[in-house]
Formats: C-alpha cells, sequence, structure tokens
C-alpha cells in the first residue's frame, strides 16, 4: 500500500531531477547567449562574468543535489 501512495512522489522527483540537469545542460551550452557580455553595461569586466557564472552554476548545482536528495530519499 505504501509504495502506490509514493509512486506520484517518486515520479515528481525523478522529473524535477532530469529537469535540473537539462537545465544545467542548457545553460552550459547556451551561455553566452543567456548571460554574456552586455553592451549597455560598460563597466562590466571579465572577472564580474567569471563571478556572474560561478553564481549561477553554484545556485544550479545546489539545486541538483537537493533534487537528487529528494529522488534518492523516496526510493
Amino acid at each position: 500500500m505504501q509504495n502506490e501512495v509514493f509512486l506520484i512522489f517518486r515520479v515528481i522527483a525523478a522529473a524535477v531531477f532530469i529537469a535540473t540537469l537539462y537545465a544545467g545542460y542548457y545553460m552550459f551550452k547556451n551561455f553566452e547567449k543567456l548571460f554574456g557580455a552586455d553592451p549597455n553595461i560598460p563597466s562590466e569586466n571579465a572577472s564580474a562574468r567569471a563571478y556572474s557564472k560561478v553564481q549561477i552554476f553554484s545556485i544550479w548545482a545546489h539545486a541538483l543535489f537537493a533534487s537528487g536528495a529528494f529522488a534518492l530519499l523516496l526510493h
């Protein structure tokens, strides 16, 4: 009985984990288009862009670990 109740939560957790993986892949492939240099901000330099990249991928990694933990917790 308990496995039937948690089945929908397992499916949702696995789907969120896969979606988070895909989001990271998409961000990595299209980083310049999404978060590249902005011509409207002339004072932005390479170190500011590198810091932004670290922040974005750090947040993505935390989301990946959290969604993976939820997916593994329910199995």
